[in-house]
């Protein structure tokens, strides 16, 4: 029998497909796979995905994720794939969000402005990693939901708000990190003001099937600097500019 061990965790068959491991969710059966789940997502998605941090990889075996999609989507949780939350809304795959999460480096002192809370999975990784979170959505279901989620999940320091923060959130501003979890179909040039010296942010910039992801820095008050991390595609955060058509 293969075994392979996890932060600790005995883990068998570690590379059995995610449709073997999740085929099941009822009962201790269910528990199993989706640990088994998590642990091939971890070694067979994250990590070949260059996301290769420690704490990161850490805190994705800490979080259960099946406790923050739609029920009927609970054994896709940690599939490669976006997952439907409603309002035409959709949970990042899990190595997007690993991705970035290892981009931004956040420390414990960081304020953090999540533009988009969505099924709270997000918030609650930004929660363990940072100081405080400030997570903004324009649908109050989804803020409703989220903060049910966290308070059975025991997470701390967070503020939860309905509103639109696509263009920005001054209300707590400035922020160490900023976090949109949708993309942006021109660069959003008001974003970076609201984000401290040394704050960063890492934003989807373009439209499909062309898009790519920037990390953002704040060097002076003044200035920032953009550095290309990888291409991607990820549905536009709604009420964003858009590129003007011209029509001949």
């Amino acid at each position: 029998m293969n075994k392979k061990t996890y932060n600790g965790q005995l883990t068998e068959n570690a590379h059995k497909s995610q449709r073997d491991t999740t085929a099941d969710t009822g009962g201790m059966d269910g528990t199993m796979n989706l640990e088994q789940a998590r642990f091939n997502m971890i070694e067979q998605q994250i990590r070949t995905w260059e996301v290769l941090d420690d704490k990161i990889l850490a805190l994705l075996d800490k979080v259960p994720r099946e406790d923050f999609v739609p029920p009927e989507y609970r054994s896709l949780a940690y599939a490669d794939t976006e997952i439907p939350i409603g309002h035409g809304q959709k949970m990042m795959p899990p190595k997007l969000e690993a991705r970035i999460l290892q981009a931004l480096e956040i420390q414990e002192d960081d304020d953090i402005l999540e533009i988009g809370t969505g099924s709270g999975y997000l918030t609650a990784l930004l929660a363990r990693l940072g100081k405080h979170v400030y997570s903004v959505d324009l649908f109050p279901e989804f803020t409703a939901d989220a903060q049910r989620k966290l308070d059975r999940a025991d997470i701390r320091h967070v503020t939860l708000e309905t509103g639109n923060a696509a263009t920005g959130w001054p209300k707590h501003a400035p922020y160490d990190v900023i976090v949109p979890t949708g993309s942006y179909p021109l660069f959003p040039e008001e974003l970076p003001r609201e984000l401290k010296r040394g704050g960063r942010m890492v934003v989807i910039v373009g439209e499909a099937p062309v898009m790519e992801a920037i990390l953002v820095q704040r060097t002076t008050d003044d200035a920032i600097s953009k550095e290309s991390l990888f291409e991607t595609e990820v549905a536009p955060l709604l009420h964003v500019p858009r590129p003007q058509r011209f029509v001949f």
